[in-house]
């Protein structure tokens, strides 16, 4: 019987433990694996240092059975990756031929002679396999020792990626047959708390097959289910029936599915119903403006915005009345919606926008702390929604939080079917 594939990811580079670059293969090799359903236990970044790199192969190999190293097969003396694991292994490096002639076609192909640091691309592990790389110099290395498969890849993304996905999947399909598909399902709230959440899902969060997970959300909530099964029609069989639950218990605060986020729903809200909007920002401070704008299409529907942070702004371009914030202040309930009116009014708008608050750190008072923001939604018809926000956190923290919970109430706003199950028009 084949052994199941159980993988990990090395990700070589000191750039990566310097905070200089963020490690996105290891999001992509996970992706991909888990996508033709084989399982990725573990991930090391470690620095370009040729003992360091040693010492991770031989703890990779003896707990992984497939190890996808990224990183350190380029040119230069502190690209270690190749030379470490032949070091690991115990075996010599050899001279190929036949990539020493690919490299200097590349090159000549380029109008240029192979630097002499080239070289040392076309060694390969004795016993070993060069994998073609036909979008660089650094052809990637497979060797299978001890029963432990190695693929070396190049770091570039762009020459990492096609050959994850022509080299190496297929290698481990050949190797370990098709695998169980592993399907996913995420499903995004607004307006509840991921500690109430967890507390109504108790008994789905116990399940094997499919699986349950919360999963971290900035000003929202996301539980993800994953099911495993020969194929993704199955899967998604099992995913269903747990999803209609998980609508049937929290669908008044359910937005959408995927890769959905509050500003596509907005829109995709907005465009059904033929409506237009216009914001108006104080301590978003045109966030909310950004988040509506970055969806494709947003022109459809998303008139203009101001970002009024004075009170002489507010005053001049929105028409709130000086005596509203003489009286109230520009954090209250009042402003926010004469905000939101002369926004509308403005652009001539279905919907007006607007948030108004204190984000910190400093700012606040004991009447009205940082953190204490107000947002406001009117639409035609007199229909209109005040929100009164108190957030904890950094100043990014309260901006984002409350430009998603005020997006929220537009929702809910623009189209009644959000009340009653918001994520419906997202489920096609």
């Amino acid at each position: 019987m084949t052994a199941a594939c159980r993988a990990e990811h090395i990700a070589v580079g000191s750039e990566i433990l310097l905070g200089q670059i963020a490690n996105g293969h290891a999001q992509t090799i996970s992706r991909a694996f888990a996508l033709h359903g084989f399982f990725l236990f573990h991930h090391t970044a470690v620095g370009d240092n040729f003992e360091r790199i040693v010492k991770v192969f031989e703890v990779a190999a003896r707990r992984s059975n497939v190890v996808v190293v990224t990183g350190g097969l380029g040119p230069t003396d502190d690209d270690l990756t190749k030379e470490a694991l032949a070091a690991f292994l115990g075996r010599p490096s050899e001279l190929s031929p036949e990539a020493l002639r690919q490299l200097e076609s590349w090159f000549a192909a380029r109008g240029r002679k192979m630097p002499e640091q080239n070289r040392k691309q076309a060694y390969r592990i004795a016993g070993g396999e060069l994998l073609p790389n036909p979008n660089g110099t650094a052809p990637g290395v497979y060797v299978c020792a001890n029963g432990v498969h190695y693929f070396l890849l190049p770091g570039p993304p762009l020459e990492m990626e096609p050959m994850l996905q022509h080299e190496v999947i297929p290698r481990l399909k050949q190797i370990f047959g098709g695998g169980q598909v592993l399907v996913s399902r995420v499903i995004h709230f607004c307006g509840i708390g991921e500690s109430d959440v967890d507390a109504a899902i108790k008994d789905l969060t116990g399940m094997a097959n499919p699986t349950v997970a919360p999963l971290a959300g900035e000003g929202e909530m996301l539980l993800r289910i994953t099911a495993a099964a020969d194929h993704e029609e199955g899967a998604r069989a099992l995913i269903q029936p747990v999803e209609d639950e998980i609508l049937r218990r929290f669908g008044s605060y359910v937005y959408g599915f995927d890769d959905e986020t509050i500003a596509s729903a907005v829109g995709k809200a907005l465009r059904q119903a033929g409506a237009t909007l216009a914001v108006a920002e104080s301590c978003t401070g045109g966030l909310v403006s950004s988040m509506i704008t970055a969806v494709p299409g947003a022109s459809d529907y998303m008139l203009g915005g101001v970002t009024a942070y004075h009170n002489q702004a507010k005053v001049a371009w929105l028409g709130v009345r000086e005596e509203t914030l003489a009286r109230f202040g520009a954090v209250s309930e009042q402003t926010a919606l004469e905000m939101a009116q002369g926004v509308r009014e403005r652009f001539a708008a279905t919907y007006g926008l607007a948030t108004t608050g204190i984000a910190g750190p400093g700012g606040g008072s004991p009447q009205k702390p940082v953190g204490l923001v107000f947002g406001a939604v009117v639409g035609p018809d007199g229909r209109q929604t005040v929100v009164r926000m108190q957030w904890r956190g950094s100043r990014e923290q309260v901006r984002l939080r409350s430009a998603k919970r005020v997006l929220w109430e537009l929702l809910k706003l623009v189209s009644p079917r959000a009340e009653a199950f918001p994520g419906a028009q997202s489920r096609a």
